[in-house]
């Protein structure tokens, strides 16, 4: 076993004669079929299991690797050749690999290994995990990547497919879900009910799902269609609480449903749908026929705020889309698990969009694009698709550039090829591989095909196995546009050599054109009438920076943009900015030009990016006054044009875009001078809400409604506001209230909330107290004082794992040169060899280069703010 500060090796030794594999298991035990008998009592602090895999053995054996981590074995045995074979079991790495050794050699050929076992229900959503809601205990699965492991023996690897029959043993009275139908009313048998399912379609381990409790369900139907002549039973699954919340998720699930079976030519691949939700799942899982997510996701209704929509019909279509990319083709190995997820993210705005077009969906799908590139410039990173030789390695994959790069490169390529086009390369990309396996290269050359034009395959792969944003500088002379590209690096930053196959639209007028860019300089020829445009519609991966004149004539005609270009020229320009090229005041133009846009993303991002600086603290006193009084001048009218009420769903007949637009007034204007009458209708509202009037305050207003609170008041107030969120299980309010306390800004307060032993406080819950503490200036140093000093324990915990990730997102709030040395000195060893290693090399170089520009640009900075009018 290799030391703990060693950099992880794809095996180690466990004997003179083997090594044991933290990487692929290779082909020589193949699983075919499992079989899982599982006794679940989420009140209990163990389940158990009796577990049946059939294989095929390539050779004959005395061992066996596989997977397992946690498992108190008690039995092991192997039916083979008719006769029963006495078998040990160990478990060799703390990453879940296991051995098997039998007392004599298995022989080649098919087999069934048999287990015995138990296991603690872990706390927090990894493996078979528990918790208590409202004095119920349920129990779910989350099992991505590798934390089947933790609940059964398998070979956990998502290029072994096999069918599962699930067979779940319950106290009676409670509800069993899996992946497959429910074969027969559950029987009582010796006391508990068995509930007994259908023998899946094959599935790779980490798409397996078994939930256990009192849940309330909502049942539906998605109605037959064209391709589908049967109807499909869907389900709403939730907590007890919420069962009153889960007619809209019913309704827009079933819906989404049909979109995606038009999208995808083919009918709902599984014979059933299970919406499940769980308050600690920090996002969404695609669970074949069982998809999970978190609580606020799902449980809403027309009233709620517009983002909550969005979220729902974004991340549900997500889930949903997985159904057919992931959980029907699924990759062969995890280096292909970006594909999964960057398609994924891309199909999910597109179909949530032709769901609910209203709601701006579309420009949620740019910001989380354009939110990677921020990270995607680092020079501490990786490409979309990296090499994984390790299974502890598969969890790193799972961040912006995933998601965000990944998906605005899918769309990037679906917009140059045309929607057609790209749906049929999907379409036959999916049909070659139907409960199969594949790999990037496979979806690559499907999309080839049907573009005719094979230098598309080298595009995506430059895009996803090159590391970084693509500069485009432009030069425009007339028809002539001529475009040298470059690696974007912020201020102080030399941009290290790269290069793209880059597919690039055009836009002049009415006229729009796509190219492919295959060198390093090129001159295209666009005709039309005025300055290019030179990201048409805001779908390419990339910036651009240009001549004084050309970005002049941008702003200027900026309010005439459609929104997903004004998005990109706010990035750009913030780019130029942090790049030491742009300026405060040709950012101030352009708010000034897209205040009133129709598009909610375009009216609010210069607003964003110029806060931005302000936060990072890269503004000083007298520069941050002028700013309010910009915000005023500007937000002041839309203001008293939009109007205010703070009462739960006052506006929820309005059109989400003006809806929307409505909170992003209030959040510019409610920390001015002129925004001391919403403070006091906000404050009024708040303590209305908190003395038991729901009606008062909409939960859009929740966040600066809850901040307000407590800014005007003692600690007797934060400590109340956590005691009503922990006595709450509604998943708007209690996160809401909980981060507004760690946002509070006294040290008092956070000292006592990270002290915070109530058992009604989550580990989850714990960790966003500590992201709270440090957002905030005056409580930053403390929380990083107290990380240091229980940095040890926190990675020890049972969600070490995921606190790697977290802990360098709060740690990136610093900015200065001094911090990130410090912040290097004090937790490169600590966090060397976990998921977040990464993670703390981008937050180190993010303080750095924050830092930097504050030296290199921060006085020209803070006077082009004090000259703000």
């Amino acid at each position: 076993m290799p030391a703990a500060d060693a950099a992880p090796s794809a095996e180690i030794t466990v004997s003179s004669s083997r090594q044991v594999p933290l990487g692929r298991l290779g082909d020589a035990v193949r699983p075919r079929a499992y079989r899982l008998d599982l006794t679940v009592d989420p009140a209990a602090p163990r389940f158990l299991g009796h577990v049946e895999i059939d294989v095929t053995l390539a050779a004959a054996t005395e061992t066996i690797d596989l997977h397992g981590r946690g498992l108190s074995v008690s039995r092991v045995f192997a039916k083979a050749g008719g006769r029963s074979i006495e078998g040990h079991w160990r478990e060799s790495d703390p990453s879940g690999v296991a051995r098997l050794s039998f007392d004599e050699a298995l022989p080649a050929g098919e087999a069934t290994l048999a287990f015995d076992y138990d296991a603690a229900f872990a706390d927090s959503p990894t493996g078979m995990f528990h918790i208590e809601v409202e004095d119920a205990w349920y129990s779910w699965t989350q099992f991505q990547s590798i934390d089947a492991r933790a609940a059964f023996p398998c070979f956990d690897q998502p290029g072994f497919k096999t069918p599962f029959t699930v067979t779940l043993r319950t106290p009676p009275g409670l509800a069993a879900i899996s992946n497959a139908p429910e074969q027969v009313p559950a029987r009582i048998e010796d006391g508990l009910a068995v509930h007994r399912f259908a023998p899946t379609l094959p599935l790779p381990t980490y798409l397996v799902a078994m939930m256990v409790g009192p849940f309330a369900s909502l049942e539906g139907q998605a109605a037959p269609n064209a391709l589908r002549p049967e109807p499909l039973p869907v389900r709403i699954d939730s907590t007890r609480q919420n069962a009153g919340k889960l007619t809209f998720a019913l309704e827009g699930s079933r819906q989404i449903v049909g979109l995606l079976e038009e999208y995808f030519g083919e009918p709902f691949p599984f014979p059933k749908l299970d919406q499940v939700t769980a308050p600690v799942l920090p996002g969404a899982m695609e669970n074949a026929g069982a998809d999970l997510y978190r609580d606020d996701i799902l449980v809403l209704d027309a009233s709620s705020p517009v983002i909550q929509q969005r979220d729902f019909g974004t991340i549900v279509a997500h889930e949903l889309g997985h159904q057919w990319f992931g959980d029907l083709v699924t990759p062969d190995w995890w280096d292909d698990i970006w594909l999964n997820e960057s398609f994924a993210n891309w199909i999910g705005y597109r179909i949530g969009n032709a769901w609910r077009p209203d709601l701006g969906i579309t420009g949620d799908a740019l910001n989380a694009g354009y939110r990677a590139m921020e990270t995607d410039a680092l020079l501490a990173g990786r490409p979309v698709r990296q090499e994984i030789d390790a299974s502890t390695q598969v969890d790193s994959a799972f961040d912006s550039i995933t998601y965000g790069k990944g998906g605005h490169v899918v769309g990037m390529i679906a917009a140059w090829l045309g929607d057609d086009k790209f749906r049929e390369g999907v379409r036959r990309y999916i049909a070659a591989h139907r409960f199969g396996t594949a790999t990037s290269d496979d979806f690559f050359l499907a999309l080839a095909d049907v573009a005719g034009d094979p230098r598309l395959v080298l595009a995506m792969r430059s895009f996803v196995e090159e590391q970084g944003v693509p500069l485009l500088a432009i030069r425009q002379r007339g028809e002539k546009v001529t475009i040298t590209q470059l690696r974007y690096t912020t201020a102080g930053v030399a941009p290290p050599e790269s290069y793209w196959v880059i597919p690039l639209c055009l836009r002049r007028g009415a006229v729009r054109r796509c190219f492919m860019m295959d060198k390093r300089t090129e001159t295209f020829t666009i005709e039309g009438e005025g300055a290019v445009f030179p990201n048409a519609g805001g779908t390419g991966y990339y910036r651009f920076e240009l001549t004084g004149r050309h970005w002049n004539e941008l702003i200027v005609g900026a309010s005439k943009l459609p929104g997903g270009e004004a998005q990109a020229l706010v990035d750009s320009l913030w780019a130029s900015i942090r790049a030491g090229r742009g300026t405060i005041e040709e950012m101030a133009r352009l708010e000034r030009k897209l205040i009133r846009h129709p598009d909610p993303h375009a009216a609010d991002a210069p607003d964003k990016a110029l806060s931005r600086l302000v936060r990072e603290g890269l503004v000083h006193a007298q520069g941050r006054r002028s700013f309010r009084r910009f915000r005023e001048q500007l937000y002041g009218p839309l203001l008293k044009r939009y109007g205010f009420d703070p009462r739960a769903g006052f506006y929820a007949h309005e059109a989400p875009a003006r809806t929307q637009r409505r909170v992003q007034i209030v959040a510019a204007m409610i920390g001015t001078g002129r925004g001391r009458e919403l403070r006091r209708q906000v404050g009024e509202a708040t303590m209305a809400y908190l003395a038991g009037d729901k009606g008062a305050l909409d939960p859009a207003w929740f966040d600066h409604a809850f901040d307000l609170y407590l800014f005007e008041r003692d600690e007797a107030a934060v400590r109340d506001l956590v005691e009503k969120a922990l006595e709450s299980e509604d998943p708007v309010f209690r996160p809401a209230a909980l981060g507004a306390a760690a946002r509070s800004g006294d040290k008092a307060m956070a000292a006592w909330l990270l002290a915070l032993a109530d058992p009604r406080l989550r580990e989850s819950e714990k960790r966003d107290f500590l992201d709270g503490i440090m957002a905030r200036r005056d409580t930053r140093e403390f929380g990083y004082e107290w990380v240091v000093a229980h940095i040890d324990r926190l990675l020890a915990s049972s969600d070490g794992q995921f606190f790697s990730t977290r802990l360098p997102q709060a740690l990136g709030h610093f900015c200065s040169v001094e911090w990130a040395g410090r912040i290097a000195r004090d937790f490169k060893d600590k966090l060397a060899d976990t998921p977040g290693a990464l993670e703390l090399d981008r937050a180190i170089e993010r303080v750095r280069n924050c830092g930097l520009l504050d030296d290199m640009m921060g006085t020209q900075i803070d006077a082009e703010f004090i000259k703000l009018r």
